[in-house]
């Protein structure tokens, strides 16, 4: 059973039944230069569990086969084979295995300094994406490493690595009219947007809007701008001395108290505390 989000804390919990093949920037400086904390494929089963209450750089999490279980945007859902998610900086990022299954995974982490950590409006909920290709480069980086560690072999895999995580980014990227639309919403997350201004400026209806939303990001349009309100919000709060009710205001809410509620249900931590909690962390 999933551990109730009220009582997360950080936590890295590995287990005997748990087999991950991991490269990490401190033994591989081509992966640094590439601005990229680790990368890795694993195989586990209970008891693994990993909750990250202080997620500073970008985390894509590729599903192989297998079933587990991952918080997404407050609550847990299931991952399974072809399901890939791309956390951003600031989220409250958990997952685990799930008693009596295996879950097979790959993941890719960037620093808090990466192009890919920078808050951007087109990060999917979930996409259907292929990673195997990516689990291989991945494979290929860690068996280089552990024989010759030639850093023109390494520098390949990685080129390969980053090759197939731009596959999964570049279309959603590549989707102009979500693009114009979210890039314009980025700019004034202020202001009272509903669903028929949001389908205005898109241009089209608002169905069409919620099913091509759905499809790309994973989230229906009110959910995609919660979710840009929160993660500026967090940016603000992380980065800037605002207030907590300045910074609710800023993202566009009036009510103190739900900004707190949203705020806490995608980040694990009251608007207050998250403040404290980064600051220490700089």
């Amino acid at each position: 059973m999933a551990i109730m989000h009220e009582k997360l804390s950080e936590t890295h919990i590995v287990g005997d039944d748990t087999f991950q093949q991991i490269v990490r920037a401190e033994e591989c400086p081509a992966l640094a230069q590439r601005q990229i904390s680790h990368v890795g494929v694993g195989d586990a089963a209970v008891p693994y569990r990993v909750v990250r209450t202080n997620l500073s750089g970008a985390y894509l999490h590729a599903c192989l086969g297998g079933e587990g279980r991952m918080l997404l945007d407050g609550r847990w859902r299931a991952h399974r084979q072809g399901m890939v998610t791309l956390a951003p900086a600031h989220v409250l990022h958990a997952f685990h295995a799930v008693l009596g299954k295996r879950w097979q995974y790959c993941w890719v982490r960037y620093m808090p300094t990466s192009p890919r950590s920078a808050s951007g409006g087109l990060t999917p909920l979930v996409a259907s994406f292929d990673a195997r290709p990516l689990s291989h480069a991945i494979l290929g980086l860690h068996h280089e490493m552990k024989t010759a560690g030639d850093i023109r072999s390494a520098t390949l895999w990685i080129n390969l690595i980053e090759h197939y995580v731009s596959l999964f980014v570049e279309p959603l990227q590549g989707e102009e009219r979500l693009g114009t639309l979210w890039t314009r919403v980025s700019s004034d997350l202020g202001h009272g947007w509903t669903l028929e201004m949001l389908a205005d400026l898109a241009g089209m209806s608002g169905e069409h809007l919620r099913r091509l939303c759905q499809s790309r990001l994973g989230r229906s349009p009110m959910q995609q701008l919660t979710y840009l309100r929160i993660q500026h919000a967090a940016d603000l709060l992380a980065t800037t001395e605002m207030r907590v009710e300045d910074v609710a205001f800023e993202v566009g809410y009036q009510n103190p108290f739900a900004f707190s509620n949203t705020f806490k249900r995608m980040t694990g931590f009251r608007p207050s505390r998250f403040q404290t909690h980064r600051r220490g962390k700089l």
